[in-house]
């Protein structure tokens, strides 16, 4: 979803494969993805890429995406370093960052992301304040809710929002689902023409990236 569709509403294979390097040939800056002026840090270690794939729980197209995602998540290029960051694009937002950066911190993203999703977007739970969160977190099986609630109010799960926020800004994030690549390249669906293309462009650009050109 675009901020300004948001506004509007108000609301094994190597890096260096022959077909990575055959895709990269057809992608083209400007067109299919941008290349940042300034590069952002990464994470990642030597002789590794970073992906970030950016979301907000209660965007529609980050819900058609995500299954698709976690699929390719389950067996990426070797290489590639990747995790999610949840947006903010206005103050509201921040209660759902705060969601998915405490189910990180007690080791539930896995077995929890998609069913927050379906909550949503299927049975229409808001989830968009600290009360709805921590009510709808207390009735999930599994999940002990006063250390969910601890995790939520932390001062590490403070700090990976302010992280996030700076991650939406320096990528310069105006839509979602959408992905940072090396800390250096950003695509999203609207530019590659389609989320299936754009994980394509993402491994090329990583390939590129991995390759120091």
């Amino acid at each position: 979803m675009k901020r300004r569709d948001l506004a509007l509403a108000l609301m094994g294979t190597s890096l260096l494969s022959t077909s990575a390097w055959a895709q990269q040939r057809s992608f083209k800056e400007g067109t299919d993805y941008f290349e940042l002026r300034q590069k952002v840090p990464t994470e990642a270690g030597p002789g590794q890429v970073e992906v970030i794939e950016f979301f907000w729980y209660s965007c529609p197209h980050c819900f058609q995406f995500e299954p698709q995602f976690a699929q390719w998540m389950k067996a990426p290029p070797k290489n590639l370093v990747v995790k999610r960051v949840p947006i903010a694009f206005r103050e509201d937002f921040a209660p759902q960052q705060r969601l998915y950066y405490a189910l990180e911190a007690l080791g539930l993203v896995e077995k929890l992301h998609s069913v927050v999703f379906n909550a949503i977007h299927v049975q229409k739970k808001p989830l968009k304040t600290d009360a709805d969160i921590l009510s709808w977190m207390g009735q999930q099986a599994g999940v002990d809710a006063v250390k969910f609630q601890q995790a939520y109010q932390s001062f590490g799960v403070a700090a990976k929002v302010r992280r996030a926020t700076q991650l939406q800004n320096e990528y310069r994030i105006e839509g979602v689902p959408s992905f940072g690549i090396a800390g250096r390249f950003y695509t999203d669906g609207s530019l590659a023409g389609g989320m299936p293309r754009a994980l394509q462009v993402v491994e090329s650009l990583a390939a590129l990236a991995i390759s120091g050109r």
